[in-house]
């Protein structure tokens, strides 16, 4: 199965009202796993930069004077997608700026039903919890430290590492064969045994998460069974 993890910067928030997009990004996902292609490409807005939208993503009108027109490179765009699902955080903002351009570029929109919405999957999985990108990040033990300005590319990178521990992990697919071939010798699931993980996997509680369960411990008195695990 294709997926493409997809994320655009543009110059504001709706394109009914002249905004457009200046940036695309791309990850290609196999059987849930990256495989290396990307998609990236800057792109000329034909219009000026608000200063809202430049402290989002630091893309002046001066760096994206050169860059081609939408129309220019919709067609590799549209070869790189495919009909893959499309893995987007806060689809409907994204989708609603491809089939603008695309509508003016000529093209056929994008069917909605494409995009899974990891947004939507995050709040389903974690209701009540922050569901940002960077929250995310923070929840899954994920480094997005170069991620001082929003970028096409690197977030859809990030979003690609954020998608996969959503849906449970690298592989989530993985089923274990009925044999396995080991070392040019074949054993059996009845000979297999678990090895131990070759490093910890990081903590998932933040900081604030820990000390407000310490402090709760506390209130339950020196008997508490959390006393005797910890």
């Amino acid at each position: 199965m294709r997926e493409i993890v997809l994320d655009t910067e543009t110059t504001g928030l709706d394109p009914e009202s002249g905004d457009r997009i200046v940036e695309i990004g791309a990850v290609e996902l196999v059987n849930h796993m990256p495989t290396g292609r990307t998609y990236h490409q800057y792109i000329n807005p034909e219009r000026t930069m608000p200063q809202e939208a430049f402290e989002v993503h630091g893309l002046s009108d001066e760096f994206l004077a050169d860059k081609p027109k939408f129309a220019a490179i919709a067609g590799e765009f549209m070869e790189f997608i495919g009909d893959s699902r499309l893995v987007i955080h806060n689809a409907a903002f994204d989708m609603k700026f491809l089939n603008a351009e695309l509508k003016w570029a000529g093209y056929a929109p994008l069917p909605w039903e494409r995009a899974l919405d990891t947004l939507a999957l995050a709040r389903k999985k974690f209701p009540g919890a922050p569901a940002s990108l960077d929250a995310l990040c923070r929840r899954f033990g994920i480094d997005n430290s170069s991620r001082t300005l929003h970028g096409a590319l690197l977030d859809s990178e990030i979003l690609a590492e954020v998608y996969l521990e959503l849906i449970g992990g690298r592989q989530p697919d993985l089923v274990l064969s009925e044999r396995r071939v080991v070392a040019d010798a074949v054993s059996t699931d009845d000979d297999w045994r678990p090895t131990p993980r070759p490093a910890k996997l990081p903590p998932r509680l933040t900081p604030q998460e820990a000390e407000a369960h310490a402090a709760f411990v506390e209130t339950l008195g020196e008997d508490a069974l959390w006393r005797k695990f910890s």
